[in-house]
């Protein structure tokens, strides 16, 4: 991936003295006492971060924050008080207005909480209407209209008003409307944060399906962890104004920067974050092509394990050997264990999220195998190790 945005020391400030309150600033004084000193407020503390190209980076805090003030410097909607911020390595705080405003069109989208559609218009023109601004022909921009409705299962619905939908609709029509120029950034400020749960988690559905498809380099404020942790590539969390911890949703779980972090993250569902590859374990394994029946058995007495999963050269899964046939291969001499071979093995992949598994986790007798798409053995997953994960802890285990 490339930087497609980079921000440097971004700081604004609201106020009438606010020179006298970045001075106190840089001093190390806070944002209550500087407030108190000079009546102005802090509104972002000199954020520096990157946003790759073609990732979703979520922006996330409570109220007062600063994460809003941050997405509309982006594109100087709000005009930072000191700081940079490069876009593809232009730095939009040293524009003109006119290269600022081409700027705008060629490269940004916004998409706010508020769906802001016009009631007297249809679907079809709402969904054109930032493209009438910026003078595109109608045939051309009722062309894209068209297609960005369609995108995000909107077609049949172009000649219907805002009304006539539901607020989920609503919301795709804002999301249509923002894609329909084809920006390289999408700016996207607590856009589902209306919404109801259910809904909320089918836009948040929406988005993922649309960014594997397009690709966007997309910002996205929201004040939910378990939506951040959703949709997220990376997070960066803010607090006062300032960037307190940015890293994966796996980072952010894993090791919070701070007491704020660790509050933040007690009540998340980790089994919706976390992966088979986050508790995935070696498997204790025997070659059906080479070993017998006796290098089976030894393998169990080992590890203190009453079953072994089965593999070929090339790490190719097979099944699973119960201790109870090997001793019975034993007793009567055998040398291959291919007959031994159970392939009542249950299978997942290693992206697979935990929450899919729970279920099934709690009631097979035997680890689930984790494969790749070729059927190769990579690890498995047992009881004991997802619970550890889920709570927090790490939890050593036998297999």
């Amino acid at each position: 991936m490339s930087t497609k945005i980079e921000v440097k020391n971004l700081t604004k400030i609201f106020g009438k003295h606010v020179r006298q309150a970045q001075t106190l600033l840089e001093a190390g004084k806070s944002k209550d006492e500087i407030l108190a000193e000079t009546e102005a407020t802090v509104g972002v503390d000199r954020a520096n971060f990157t946003v790759e190209d073609g990732e979703i980076f979520v922006i996330m805090g409570l109220s007062g924050s600063g994460k809003s003030t941050t997405i509309r410097m982006l594109n100087r909607l709000i005009k930072p008080t000191s700081g940079s911020v490069l876009i593809d390595g232009q730095d939009i705080a040293k524009m003109s207005k006119a290269e600022l405003q081409k700027i705008r069109r060629e490269k940004f989208s916004m998409v706010f909480q508020s769906f802001a559609l016009l009631p007297n218009r249809t679907i079809q023109e709402n969904t054109e209407f930032g493209l009438e601004i910026q003078g595109v022909e109608k045939e051309e921009r009722a062309k894209k209209a068209r297609e960005m409705l369609e995108v995000v299962g909107l077609k049949g619905y172009e000649d219907q008003y805002p009304d006539q939908l539901s607020g989920g609709m609503q919301q795709r029509v804002g999301l249509a409307r923002g894609l329909a120029n084809d920006p390289e950034i999408l700016l996207m400020d607590e856009a589902f944060s209306a919404l109801d749960p259910l809904r909320r988690k089918d836009m948040q559905d929406e988005l993922l399906d649309l960014q594997a498809n397009l690709q966007k380099t997309i910002v996205f404020i929201s004040h939910d962890l378990n939506e951040a942790l959703r949709i997220g590539d990376r997070i960066m969390i803010m607090k006062d104004g300032e960037v307190v911890q940015i890293g994966t949703p796996e980072e952010i779980l894993s090791h919070p920067a701070d007491d704020y972090v660790e509050r933040f993250i007690e009540d998340v569902d980790r089994s919706r974050v976390y992966t088979v590859g986050n508790v995935m374990i070696p498997a204790t394994t025997v070659n059906i092509e080479k070993a017998g029946p006796r290098l089976a058995a030894r393998r169990m007495r080992e590890n203190g394990i009453s079953s072994i999963y089965a593999i070929d050269s090339q790490k190719h899964l097979y099944g699973i050997i119960d201790a109870n046939d090997v001793r019975k291969a034993i007793k009567e001499d055998q040398k291959d264990i291919r007959s031994l071979v159970q392939d009542v093995v249950p299978t997942t992949h290693i992206d697979t999220p935990l929450s899919d598994l729970m279920d099934d986790i709690s009631s097979t007798p035997v680890p689930y195998a984790v494969v790749d798409d070729d059927n190769h053995l990579l690890g498995i997953i047992v009881r004991g190790a997802v619970l550890g994960a889920l709570s927090g802890n790490e939890v050593n285990v036998n297999v």
